[in-house]
């Protein structure tokens, strides 16, 4: 019994250490637009845009699938979001394999940076990762638990233990990254490379509305093994979704902020 007393001691130790250090803020960030690269004509950045925008960050979206051309540099950007998508990061479309070979420009510039999901999954790949399915066919398609690892405990205080995920394919950790956070059948649920590169599986920016959407123009994902009915999802976001929302606000701050005073 004394060794599960100390070992949640030495958690809430861990937690009360990261919530010290974690003081950052997205007021008074980087006047600098974030970089949006999504992949899809009706895309939006969901939360994750509106979360910056009430922050007074600007947002300069682009869509390399309808033509858009990414940037040389970011030295006029605040950093980068590649969000997620219908796309496979192994897909041979020549928009596709620009976009994972851009990844170089944040990676040697140092500059702040965030994949979701689809986006994570380019990081890796371009890191030298493979990506792919699980071993046994199985997809996630609705709220699964995950657990941050130690090296997340110290960069992030508050981890929800729910994230809403949409994937069928995952990657390995790529050689020289952090494993951040973790799960039961995609082991890899979030990583930092470097200084200022993370990517992340699952997707803290669903919005209520981008659930209904996802939910109705694919709901044949929702027949694949290990996904769940549609009605779960949204009992699930009724449930899970305040701690999702509060840990991303704090990501978003700790990727994109600036250390706060006091």
């Amino acid at each position: 019994m004394a060794y599960y007393d100390k070992r949640e001691h030495d958690a809430a130790e861990t937690v009360r250490h990261a919530a010290a250090e974690h003081r950052y803020s997205l007021d008074g960030a980087d006047a600098r637009p974030i970089l949006i690269v999504l992949h899809q004509e009706s895309s939006t950045p969901g939360r994750v845009g509106q979360i910056l925008q009430a922050h007074d960050v600007t947002l300069d979206i682009r869509r390399p699938v309808m033509g858009d051309a990414l940037p040389d540099t970011l030295e006029e950007h605040g950093g980068a979001i590649v969000f997620g998508g219908p796309p496979s990061a192994n897909d041979t479309d020549a928009h596709l394999i620009r976009e994972i070979d851009w990844l170089k420009v944040p990676l040697a510039e140092e500059r702040p940076f965030l994949g979701i999901c689809l986006g994570a999954q380019m990081l890796a790949k371009h890191l030298g990762a493979s990506v792919a399915s699980h071993p046994r066919g199985f997809a996630e398609g609705g709220y699964y638990p995950i657990r941050p690892t130690p090296e997340g405990r110290m960069l992030m205080p508050h981890w929800p233990d729910m994230a809403y995920q949409w994937h069928r394919e995952g990657f390995e950790l790529p050689h020289g990254a952090k494993r951040l956070a973790t799960g039961d059948w995609y082991p890899n649920q979030a990583f930092s490379y470097g200084k200022t590169a993370y990517g992340v599986q699952f997707h803290a920016e669903l919005t209520l509305a981008m659930m209904h959407r996802w939910t109705t123009r694919g709901h044949e994902r929702l027949k694949l093994p290990g996904a769940q009915g549609r009605r779960q999802h949204f009992d699930g976001r009724a449930i899970y979704d305040a701690p999702i929302r509060r840990w991303l606000e704090e990501f978003l701050a700790r990727i994109f902020g600036v250390r706060a005073e006091g």
